[in-house]
């Protein structure tokens, strides 16, 4: 049985991530390819994620292909979780993917409903209510969760979503978006403000963009799990049914049409895609400065061949990534942007004279590509290295 070690997983994430020097792609867009989907939830992680794997692109260049070319699509996907995605991958996401949220996004609406005492269908309620959204947003062109809320009583609604200080009563228009969202029939589009604010407008997807026919459920998964494959394997399937949201059933079933290969990582037994045997070198050493959420630090249940034993620092209480210092596919330290703009850093471990200039560097040019943008911790907490070094 071919065995891969974690120093050749480290190398096949630095070339294939797009991390490298010399494996940095050519677009933003190509940049997203490399690791099948940017997350998005955050929207500073989505530019952010973009700039370290490209040449010489800007923010602009990320709101371009998110705005204007529309070559990068917000979809809620896998995991519940906000991606920006190529075009061409967006229909295998919602097809392969979201439809397990949207069941559950309808069925957490339906529940709350109920509580808030609406009587009668509600499934039917449900379905009346996103009629009247779709149509609200389509004549409308664009709209706020808060201008859709004023376009009927029943998106007016409200409801009640968790219980004690944590309690939330949005309106029901809020929750349909994310409802349609998920359905696809909706996209999250230009913001107000920086391209850091979640001040989202909505459209409907049919007048933001062309997806073409969107492939059967089966028929996605697999493609999604053929592009997770080539982007992060070697790896287990528990790592990908983590990343996509999946049960173990359909984990199986969507990895049982590819052609792949058993292999053995160090500790656990993986599959790398049939083709994609051959040994990996090493490109030449390489660092970055990775955002909160990237791609490379949440792609993997099983992370520990990046992350060591630095998990505690850098991930918070939900294991969500804070922003990670990295050295050739290792994960060595933490950084955080302080109130007066200065990116600063913490390494976790000896990484050299020259790496550490290295990362002395990306965090300077970090600072000025960031500039007047303050960072903040969306849909995470800070970690304990970022409390340092904001402190």
């Amino acid at each position: 049985m071919r065995v891969i070690s974690d120093a050749e997983r480290r190398a096949r994430l630095g070339r294939r991530h797009a991390l490298a020097a010399e494996h940095r792609a050519q677009t933003v867009v190509d940049a997203a390819r490399a690791v099948v989907a940017l997350h998005g939830t955050d929207p500073a992680t989505t530019v952010l994620s973009a700039l370290a794997r490209t040449r010489k692109a800007a923010p602009a260049d990320v709101e371009r292909a998110l705005y204007d070319d529309r070559s990068l699509v917000r979809v809620l996907s896998m995991r519940r979780t906000v991606f920006a995605v190529p075009r061409e991958v967006a229909p295998v996401c919602l097809a392969g993917a979201s439809d397990i949220v949207a069941t559950e996004q309808r069925r957490l609406l339906v529940k709350a409903l109920a509580e808030a005492g609406i009587a009668g269908d509600l499934d039917d309620w449900v379905n009346r209510a996103e009629q009247s959204a779709l149509a609200a947003i389509d004549a409308a062109g664009e709209v706020t969760s808060t201008e859709l809320s004023q376009a009927d009583p029943l998106l007016a609604t409200r409801v009640q979503l968790g219980s004690g200080k944590f309690v939330a009563t949005p309106t029901v228009a809020s929750r349909l978006l994310t409802l349609l969202s998920a359905e696809g029939s909706v996209v999250r589009t230009r913001p107000r403000g920086t391209w850091t604010s979640t001040q989202f407008r909505w459209a409907t997807m049919a007048s933001w963009c062309d997806l073409g026919e969107r492939p059967d459920a089966a028929t996605a998964a697999t493609e999604l799990a053929r592009l997770w494959f080539e982007a992060y394997g070697p790896a287990t399937l528990d790592d990908l049914q983590w990343w996509t949201g999946w049960t173990k059933t359909r984990t199986r079933a969507a990895v049982a049409p590819l052609e792949t290969v058993e292999v053995a990582l160090d500790g656990r037994p993986g599959l790398v895609l049939a083709g994609d045997v051959e040994p990996v070198e090493a490109p030449d050493p390489w660092v970055a400065l990775l955002p909160a959420l990237d791609p490379s630090a949440m792609g993997w249940k099983h992370r520990d061949f990046v992350l060591g034993p630095h998990r505690e620092r850098l991930f918070d209480v939900n294991g969500n990534a804070g922003p990670t210092v990295w050295v050739d596919g290792r994960i060595v330290g933490g950084w955080a942007q302080r109130d007066d703009g200065d990116v600063v850093f913490t390494l976790l471990q000896d990484i050299g004279t020259e790496s550490t200039a290295a990362v002395q560097q990306a965090a300077a040019d970090l600072t000025t590509t960031l500039g007047d943008v303050r960072l903040k911790a969306r849909a995470r907490g800070w970690t304990l290295v970022e409390k340092d070094l904001r402190a």
